[in-house]
């Protein structure tokens, strides 16, 4: 058996899709969800997780100027508004994790955009996508098998 024809267990993958679905529909604004979850899944590599979230956008009206700039967010600052920024930053330090912390002031501008409830929720969604794309990078799942 390849790697890639090993099955997640119904069970891991029943519980991650509660997660990513519970962060989502918490953060309650899913063109701002699928944008962190490209962001995400850009700094992961993730090809599945990439192709599947950028039709899901495609569906949810995320115009295709973000799309394309969203790999250069910090320097696109007329295409992303500061809700939008401030939660892309907290996925990228939340994903790369560099210092081992989530830096405060990063948080902190988050938390400026976002109540509790609804910042609870992004790190959650970020949380899971960066589960699904370390389970689907690992897996060696190449794009192409999402149909929407």
């Amino acid at each position: 058996m390849t790697l890639r024809t090993r099955l997640l267990d119904p069970a891991v993958a029943r519980a991650m899709s509660a997660l990513s679905a519970v962060a989502k529909q918490g953060l309650g604004d899913p063109v701002l969800a699928e944008l962190v979850v490209i962001r995400a899944s850009q700094l992961n590599h993730c090809a599945f997780c990439l192709d599947m979230h950028l039709a899901i956008a495609r569906k949810h009206g995320v115009s295709e100027r973000q799309l394309d700039l969203l790999a250069a967010w910090e320097e696109a600052e007329d295409v992303f508004d500061e809700r939008e920024r401030a939660a892309l930053a907290l996925t990228e330090a939340v994903t790369v994790l560099t210092d081992g912390f989530v830096p405060a002031e990063v948080y902190e501008q988050a938390a400026k955009h976002f109540d509790e409830v609804r910042l609870a929720h992004l790190v959650g969604l970020v949380v899971a996508i960066n589960n699904w794309n370390r389970v689907m990078v690992s897996r060696r799942i190449p794009p192409g098998g999402y149909t929407p």
